[in-house]
C-alpha cells in the first residue's frame, strides 16, 4: 500500500491507483469530461480539466493518467489549479455555442455545470474565423449528433471502439479541423454503428442527444432503477420520468450484468410504454367482435368457464401458457393459480421453445440446467467457443464482453450456419450445415481423446461414465465429422486443440443448439466437452446457455413447467408434493402436465377446453402457425392477457389488459442467475393492472382465499419454498442482485456453478450421443433447408419492438437472407420479392443477397407477422425436451413475377 497526502488528509492506496481513484475514495471529486473507469487511461488527458498540483512538480498534472507515489502530497483545489480549469473551460467555450437557455441537455451538461463551478461565463479566446453553424446530422434514427457543441473530450470514440468494441466513430483531420465523424446512417455501406446508444449515454455536453418527442429539464425528472425487459442479458437501467411518462432511458452506473452497457433495444426501444395500441380496458369478445367489459365482468366470465371445464371435463382439459416476460412473482403465481387451484400441471411457457433442451440435458448431466458462470467473467476466459448463438445481436452486451475478451488477448472458435459478426474476429470458423452440431462436438472430443488432450486428472476425480464416451467418439473422426457438417477436418483438429490447451475455456451457446429433433443430445454433448477438459467448476469457463428473453430462467425456476415444481423440484416426487401441499393448503396433481406443443395438438383433436395464455404470442413463436391457429380456434374458450392485441389476442374470447415492465414491482432473474429488481416508474396505462394482481384476484374468484398486498410478500412465499431461492428478498437485492443458488439470508450467492467439482448430482456424468440427421433433409420437391433466428433490433414477435418508431422504420417487414449463386440460380434479386413453401404452409418475404449463407442455406428471423416463417417450421420435436426443431425445414422458393 501506498500512503498519500489529497488536500491535507492522508490515505492508504494500493499501487497503481491514480490521483483521481485516490481522490474519490475520500468523497473528492476532480472534474473530468474524458474520464471513464473502463476505459483505458489516455496519457496526459485528453481535456486537461482534471488538473491537479503536486508537490515538487513543476507543472500541473493530470489526475486520470498518473499513478500515486509513495509520500505524495496533492492539491485538487489551489488556486493554479482553479485557475487552470478556468483557462481550460474558456478555450471551450470559444468554439461552443452559449444556449444554454435553450440546450435540451441543461441540466445533464458536464460543461454547463463546470463553468458555473468555476465562474466562467464568457469565452476569452474568441476566434472570429470560427462559425458554429456545422449542419446537424438527423440520419441515425435514434439520436442526432450537434458538431458545434462537441468539446472533442473523446470519450465517445473510445466507448464505441473499447466497451461496446464497434469503432463505428472516430476523430477525423488535425488541429484546428478536428472533428468526431459518425456514419451514423445505418444504410451507409461499411458502417459498423448498431446504434447502440453508449456514446451518446457518455456524451458530457449535447453533442449526441437522444431524439425526443418530449420537452424536459433533466432536474424535472425522476429517476428510477430498473431491470431491461428485453434479452436474457439483464441489464440495468434508469428510467427517466416526467409527468407519468417514460422520456428517456440511461444504463445504471454501475450493474453487475451489464456495468453500464446497454443495446438499441434498451436504450431507445422503452417508446411501445405508452403506445397508443397498449390494452386500457378487459375485452369480450360478442359475436365475433370484442367489446369493453369491466374488471369484474371479464373475471366472473373466466372463473365460470373454468369452473364449468372443470367439472365436466375435469382439470386437465385446462391448460395455461405461463410468460417469459413476465416477473418472477406473477410466473410463481400463475403455476400456483393451475396447480393449487385449477389442480392440474397443464402449464408451460416459451422455453419449450428455446431452452428446454438445455433444462433436461444440464440437469441430467450437471445437475443444474442453467448457465454455469457469470456474464463478467468471459473478460478472463482464454478460449471463448461460440455455437448456435449469434450473440452480438441475440445478447449484445455479451457480445461486447466477448470482444472485449479478444481484445485482451482471448482466442475465439465460431461454429455456426451462418457467418455472423464474431466469425469475423475469430481465430477459427466452422460454417457448420444446419443440423450438424452433435457431429461437430463429437469431432472436437475425437480429437481431445486421440491426442490425450483431456484433463485426467479432473475426469478421474469429478465424472462418470467416461468410458462410454470414449468408446462413442472413436466413430466420429475428423473426416467423417467434416463430411457430416461440410467443414474442413483440418479446422476441427485446430479448434480441438485450441478449446483443450488452456486453463479457462468457455463455451457460449442458445437455440442454434437447443431448437432441434435432436436439442437435448446437442446439449448433453457441449456437456461432455467441457467436463472433458475439465472446464466446469471454475471461474471464466463453463457452460453457458444464453435465455433469449428477459425473465426465461426466472419462469424455469418459478415451475412454469410441466413436470417441476418451483425450484425443479419434480411433481412426481411424493415428498415434493407433500411439501407443497402443505405450504399451500391444497391437494396437488403428481401428473406431468402437457407442454406447449402437446397443448396445441390437444387443442386441434378438441379435448381442451379452456386455454389461459399470459404474455405469449403462439400465433408467431410457435411453429407449424396453421397448425396453431387450428388448435386456437379448436380450444372452447381462449383467454389472453397481455400489454397489446396480440395477433393470438385476436382469435381470443377473452383479452386482459396488462401492465408493462415499468408499471409494476417484481424481480426478473437473468441469463447468469442474477435475481434483480423491477420496479414502478410510472402509474398503469388505462385501467391495466400488474399481471400479478389479475392472478391473485382469478385465484380468489375460484375459491383460494390468499391475498398478497405487494410482489414483495410473493417473492418472501418463493423463498420458503424454493431452496435455491431461499436468501432472497427484495431488502437484500434492493441495490444489486444475487445469484442463484442462495439459500439462505447470510450467503453472498454463487458466482459460478460446481465449484471444485461439487455437482448437485454427486459427480458430472458423461452422456455421450450418436449423430442424428434432422427429421426434414432437402429433397428434389424443398431443395433448401431453412433456418431461423432472431436479429438486432427486434424482439421475440416484435409486440413491443414494432412498436418503435425507429426501429420499424429500419425494418419494417420480414427478410431471407440467400447466398448470391442460389439466388442467381432462381432469378431473385436484392429487395425482390420470393415465395417460400414447405410442407406446412408458404410465406411471401423479401429477398437479401448475401454471402452470410451458404449455397442452398437460407434463413429467416422469426420476428414478423407479415410473411411469418413459423408457417414454414416443422413442429417436430426433441423426445426428451419436447422441444421443436426451427432449425432445420425443408423448402421450396420461387421469384414473385412484377
Amino acid at each position: 500500500m501506498i500512503k498519500i497526502t489529497i488536500d491535507g488528509q492522508i490515505l492508504e492506496v494500493a499501487e497503481g491507483t491514480t490521483i483521481l481513484e485516490a481522490a474519490k475514495k475520500i468523497g473528492i471529486i476532480i472534474p473530468t469530461f474524458c474520464h471513464h473507469e473502463l476505459l483505458d487511461i489516455i496519457d496526459g488527458a485528453a481535456c486537461r480539466i482534471c488538473l491537479v498540483e503536486i508537490e515538487g512538480a513543476k507543472s500541473l498534472a493530470p489526475s486520470c493518467a498518473i499513478p500515486v507515489t509513495d509520500g505524495m502530497v496533492v492539491y485538487t483545489d489551489s488556486e493554479s489549479v482553479r485557475s487552470s480549469r478556468r483557462t481550460v473551460l474558456e478555450l471551450l467555450l470559444s468554439k461552443h455555442p452559449l444556449d444554454c437557455m435553450t440546450c435540451v441537455q441543461a441540466g445533464k451538461c458536464k460543461l454547463q455545470d463546470y463553468c458555473y463551478q468555476y465562474g466562467v461565463k464568457s469565452a476569452n479566446f474568441n476566434n472570429d474565423d470560427e462559425k458554429l453553424d456545422k449542419p446537424i446530422d438527423h440520419t441515425n434514427q435514434f439520436y442526432y449528433y450537434d458538431e458545434n457543441k462537441c468539446i472533442l473530450c473523446g470519450k465517445c470514440v473510445r466507448v464505441c471502439s473499447q466497451l461496446q468494441q464497434v469503432g463505428a466513430i472516430g476523430l477525423s483531420e488535425r488541429g484546428y479541423n478536428t472533428h468526431v465523424a459518425v456514419p451514423f446512417e445505418l444504410k451507409i455501406k461499411d458502417s459498423t454503428c448498431v446504434s447502440c446508444g453508449n456514446c451518446v449515454s457518455n456524451c458530457p455536453v449535447g453533442a449526441l442527444v437522444p431524439k425526443r418527442k418530449e420537452k424536459f429539464r433533466y432536474w424535472e425528472t425522476n429517476k428510477v432503477k430498473t431491470t431491461c425487459s428485453y434479452c436474457g442479458v439483464g441489464c440495468q437501467m434508469d428510467l427517466l420520468v416526467k409527468d407519468n411518462k417514460v422520456v428517456e432511458v440511461q444504463p445504471s452506473d454501475k450493474g453487475l450484468a451489464n456495468n453500464g452497457l446497454l443495446c438499441v433495444k434498451g436504450k431507445f426501444g422503452y417508446r411501445f410504454i405508452d403506445h397508443k395500441d397498449r390494452l386500457k380496458t378487459p375485452l369480450i369478445k360478442k359475436e365475433g367482435k370484442f367489446v369493453e367489459a369491466t374488471w369484474d365482468e371479464a373475471y366472473d366470465l373466466i372463473a365460470s368457464k373454468i369452473k364449468v371445464a372443470k367439472e365436466e371435463f375435469g382439470p386437465d382439459s385446462i391448460a395455461g401458457f405461463s410468460s417469459a416476460r413476465c416477473t418472477n412473482e406473477e410466473n410463481y403465481l400463475f403455476q400456483k393459480l393451475f396447480r393449487g387451484v385449477i389442480s392440474t400441471n397443464n402449464v408451460d411457457h416459451c422455453a419449450r421453445l428455446c431452452h428446454a433442451s438445455t433444462v433436461a440435458g444440464l440437469a441430467t448431466t450437471l445437475g443444474s440446467g442453467a448457465m454455469t458462470n457469470s456474464n463478467f467473467e468471459v473478460l478472463n476466459s482464454e478460449v471463448i467457443f461460440v455455437t448456435g448463438s449469434n450473440t452480438t445481436e441475440t445478447h449484445p452486451v455479451i457480445g461486447s464482453h466477448i470482444k472485449q475478451a479478444l481484445k485482451r488477448g482471448a482466442k475465439l472458435i465460431v461454429a455456426e450456419p451462418r457467418r455472423i459478426d464474431l466469425a469475423v474476429h475469430s481465430d477459427i470458423f466452422l460454417q457448420i450445415t444446419p443440423g450438424t452440431n452433435v457431429a461437430l462436438f463429437n469431432g472436437l472430443m475425437n480429437v481431445i481423446i486421440d491426442e490425450n488432450l483431456q484433463d485426467k486428472e479432473y475426469i478421474e476425480k469429478n465424472t462418470e461414465n467416461y468410458d462410454e464416451l470414449v468408446s462413442v467418439m472413436k466413430d466420429y473422426t475428423p473426416e467423417r465429422v467434416a463430411e457430416i457438417c461440410g467443414i474442413d477436418a483440418e479446422d476441427i483438429r485446430k479448434a480441438a486443440r485450441m478449446y483443450a490447451s488452456v486453463d479457462k475455456a468457455s463455451i457460449f451457446y442458445s437455440m442454434g443448439v437447443t431448437q432441434h429433433s435432436t436439442g437435448t443430445q446437442g446439449v448433453m454433448s457441449i456437456s461432455n466437452l467441457a467436463l472433458l477438459c475439465g472446464n466446469i467448476g471454475k471461474e471464466s469457463a463453463g457452460v453457458n446457455p444464453l435465455r433469449g428473453q428477459n425473465n426465461v430462467q426466472g419462469a424455469c425456476d418459478m415451475g412454469a413447467l410441466p413436470g417441476d415444481l418451483p425450484g425443479y423440484q419434480k411433481v412426481a416426487n411424493p415428498d415434493v408434493i407433500n411439501k407443497f401441499q402443505k405450504a399451500w393448503g391444497v391437494e396437488l396433481s403428481n401428473k406431468v402436465g402437457l407442454t406447449v406443443t402437446e397443448v396445441m395438438t390437444k387443442g386441434s383433436e378438441g379435448d381442451l377446453k379452456v386455454l389461459y395464455v399470459m404474455g405469449e404470442n403462439p400465433m408467431l413463436s410457435d411453429p407449424d402457425i396453421n397448425h396453431v391457429k387450428e388448435a386456437l380456434e379448436k380450444i372452447d374458450f381462449v383467454v389472453v392477457q397481455d400489454i397489446f392485441l396480440t395477433e393470438t389476442a385476436e382469435l381470443a374470447d377473452v383479452v386482459l389488459p396488462a401492465a408493462s415492465f415499468a408499471e409494476k414491482e417484481g424481480t426478473f432473474t437473468n441469463t447468469e442467475r442474477r435475481i434483480q429488481r423491477v420496479r414502478k416508474a410510472i402509474d398503469c396505462i388505462g385501467n391495466s393492472k400488474p399481471d400479478w394482481e389479475i392472478l391473485m384476484t382469478l385465484m380468489n374468484k375460484l375459491g383460494y382465499d390468499k391475498v398478497y398486498s405487494n410482489a414483495s410478500e410473493i417473492m418472501d412465499e418463493i423463498a420458503s419454498v424454493t431452496p435455491s431461492y431461499g436468501g432472497i428478498s427484495f431488502d437484500r437485492i434492493d441495490q444489486e442482485g444475487l445469484q442463484w443458488p442462495c439459500p439462505d439470508k447470510d450467503h453472498p450467492g454463487t458466482k459460478f456453478l460446481h465449484k471444485d467439482g461439487k455437482f448437485s448430482r454427486g459427480k458430472g456424468l458423461f452422456k455421450p450421443a450418436d449423430y442424428i440427421k434432422s427429421a426434414e433433409s432437402a429433397d428434389k420437391d424443398y431443395p433448401y433447408i431453412l433456418t431461423t433466428g432472431r436479429m438486432l433490433y427486434h424482439y421475440h414477435t416484435a409486440t413491443m419492438t414494432k412498436r418503435v418508431e425507429g426501429i420499424n422504420r429500419l425494418f419494417p417487414h420480414s427478410y431471407m437472407e440467400i447466398h448470391p449463386t442460389t439466388a442467381n440460380r432462381l432469378g431473385l434479386e436484392d429487395g425482390s420479392k420470393a415465395k417460400v413453401s414447405s410442407r406446412r404452409g408458404e410465406i411471401i418475404t423479401t429477398v437479401t443477397i448475401t454471402d452470410k449463407v451458404e449455397e442452398d442455406v437460407v434463413f429467416m428471423p422469426f420476428h414478423f407477422a407479415d410473411g411469418a416463417v413459423n408457417y414454414l417450421t416443422n413442429s417436430v420435436v426433441d423426445p426428451t425436451a419436447k422441444i421443436p426443431e426451427f432449425k432445420v425445414s425443408a423448402v421450396k422458393i420461387e421469384r414473385i413475377k412484377d
